[in-house]
């Protein structure tokens, strides 16, 4: 009896309920739960380090007049206060005229753009679900300009508008007779046209990839109950394929605009620091703001004050998407 008692009172310790509380099994259960944020602290740390502490430094150089006399030491600058918003926002001043043209062209040109990439990519998407010889072969042609580096496909098209002796002069005026004469397309009012070509061709594989995948989810079933319905192809695209793509969309389309919006590797590809009045986008104008005048204080404000236009426009845009949901379910 006596023998068996502490092994009777081990067993009952062990299955009683206070020693799944046991004090020392709590280390090992913190580490598995921390484990995860272990793991994400260097990834945590690499963005502190690339967007926010940048962004902060930026929102502090906003603030302060700081031009080429403090550039060795920004911190020793004098502060403005708001007179660096205040020179951005005057629209009857040049400064800040020059801003409100850059801005609205910039608007224009992204809503063009946006619009043509999504068109195209979703009419390309479309024609792909078919299957038929050689898709394969389309598909990987169709992601060329998309793969390509940004700065390799700009200066080829660059070539291409040259006045003299560039494809695109030489087709339109040589061989089909469109033109009266060669225009210029890297100055004047045709910087316009030229910046939204070069943008829509780079941009539409990117909707034709996501609008893809997303066709990909959507059952074959429907479709061949509405051709049995005796629905054609546009009103399939409009009963079936464009509200099972609404999801999709409503995330493409806000990428679009804000990859398009701060779009600054092409216009300054194409045209230089100094790009064409009718191209004048606002990352091109920010910096010329910001390293050619030297005005350091002033190119930060506008950043700034573009940071918190893209912030609204990007909140007004989800809180009308999500009550669309909500409206739609």
């Amino acid at each position: 009896m006596t023998a068996t008692a502490p092994a009777a009172q081990a067993t009952v310790r062990k299955s009683s309920p206070g020693a799944a509380r046991d004090p020392r099994r709590r280390p090992g259960r913190i580490r598995r739960i921390g484990l995860p944020y272990l793991l994400l602290l260097p990834a945590l740390l690499l963005e502190l380090l690339v967007h926010l502490v940048p962004m902060v430094i930026g929102v502090v150089m906003s603030f302060k007049e700081l031009t080429q006399f403090y550039i060795r030491d920004w911190s020793t600058a004098p502060w403005a206060g708001f007179d660096n918003y205040s020179v951005s926002v005057d629209f009857d001043a040049p400064v800040g005229k020059a801003l409100l043209h850059s801005f609205l062209v910039t608007i224009a040109f992204t809503l063009l753009s946006v619009g043509l990439c999504w068109l195209i990519g979703t009419a390309a998407a479309v024609f792909m679900q078919d299957a038929f010889r050689g898709r394969g072969l389309l598909r990987a042609l169709f992601l060329v300009p998309y793969a390509l580096p940004v700065y390799a496909a700009v200066i080829t098209w660059v070539f291409m508008f040259q006045h003299d002796n560039g494809l695109v002069n030489h087709v339109l005026h040589d061989q089909l007779g469109l033109t009266d004469e060669p225009s210029f397309w890297l100055i004047g009012d045709n910087s316009f046209v030229a910046l939204l070509v070069v943008s829509v061709w780079k941009g539409w594989p990117f909707a034709f990839l996501i609008v893809m995948a997303g066709l990909q989810n959507i059952p074959r079933e429907l479709y061949e109950a509405a051709a049995l319905d005796g629905a054609g192809m546009l009103q399939q695209i409009r009963r079936i394929t464009l509200p099972s793509l609404r999801p999709v969309n409503q995330v493409l389309v806000l990428v679009l605009f804000l990859w398009t919006f701060n779009d600054f590797n092409t216009p300054y590809v194409m045209f230089g620091k100094t790009a064409p009045e009718a191209a004048d986008l606002i990352s091109v104008h920010i910096y010329q703001a910001s390293f050619v005048t030297w005005n350091f204080g002033t190119g930060a404000a506008m950043s700034v004050l573009l940071l918190l236009f893209l912030l609204l426009v990007t909140g007004v845009y989800l809180a009308l998407t999500s009550r669309g949901r909500r409206t739609a379910s």
